[in-house]
């Protein structure tokens, strides 16, 4: 029988020690539809990410994942309870948080050194000084070639590895990432989880990153956070004990990566079906006369 069979709760294995980098506490969060009817995005929600942890929430469509990136930032308020980060009430958007979108948050009119140079440049560094920088980190990321390239010249892949850059380069203490690869192919996702680990190792960031795919969970994080069909609650923790540093390629043969996937599944699998199965009763209930 796999050791794996029952789940447990997560141990702490925050790098950084004390107290927590990001806390959510018994949280919920209210919005009124275009339609005027009031929605709970998330009910009773509690959420902890250690300083240095990299955690992964993985939930049915439309049950809250994104609104919980958005508490952190500051962008939304919680209806009741407490989100905390570093210890302290969010109160509004932090220069310590970066943020990496599913579309891309590039500036159009901008070539690939100002793009990344932009951070540092809002920040109050000189022109100089923030192109130095840029340079370095678009090398990282494997664009030293492509500083002078538009956005529009860039493929899916290239783009996401500026958008990387663009952020890693204000050192932020919390990286939010909200499906940032679910657009690219599978061959260049997979290239890309790998940069993120790379860069995110050097870092040593605290990450929350939303995902819709499991087995990209399981390949990235420390910790799983499974969540309810809407409204959403954190229905388990699971702690990925895979080791590091992990290529993420290779590491979906191994037997416990199969075993999480498969254990973590049998969770998501009941609220991905409560999910459809709301979205169904709504759908009828709406067209009836």
């Amino acid at each position: 029988m796999s050791m794996l069979s029952e789940p447990k709760p997560a141990p702490d294995r925050s790098r950084g020690g004390g107290e927590p980098a990001i806390e959510l506490i018994d949280v919920t969060r209210r919005f009124v539809t275009a339609d005027a009817k009031v929605t709970t995005a998330l009910r009773n929600f509690t959420m902890t990410v250690g300083k240095g942890e990299f955690t992964c929430v993985v939930g049915p469509t439309g049950c809250g994942k994104s609104t919980t990136l958005n508490l952190v930032t500051g962008l939304a308020r919680p209806n009741e309870g407490t989100v905390r980060v570093m210890g302290r009430p969010v109160a509004g958007i932090s220069p310590d948080i970066g943020f990496v979108f599913q579309a891309d948050a590039l500036f159009p009119w901008r070539n690939v050194l100002d793009n990344v140079a932009a951070g540092p440049m809002f920040r109050g560094m000189s022109r100089k000084a923030a192109h130095e920088k840029a340079r370095d980190w678009i090398a990282r990321v494997g664009l030293h070639r492509f500083e002078q390239h538009y956005p529009h010249q860039l493929s899916g892949g290239m783009r996401k590895r500026v958008a990387l850059a663009q952020t890693f380069i204000n050192n932020p203490k919390i990286l939010l990432l909200d499906e940032p690869f679910s657009a690219l192919d599978i061959q260049t996702r997979t290239l890309m989880q790998d940069e993120l680990l790379s860069l995110w190792s050097d870092a040593d960031a605290s990450v929350i990153f939303v995902t819709h795919d499991l087995e990209e969970a399981i390949a990235l994080a420390d910790k799983v956070h499974v969540l309810t069909a809407g409204p959403a609650t954190v229905k388990a923790v699971y702690d990925i004990n895979l080791p590091r540093p992990r290529v993420t390629a290779d590491i979906r043969y191994e037997p416990a990566f199969v075993d999480y996937a498969r254990l973590i599944w049998n969770d998501l699998r009941e609220e991905v079906q409560k999910s459809h199965n709301q979205a169904t009763a709504a759908a009828v209930q709406g067209s009836e006369p």
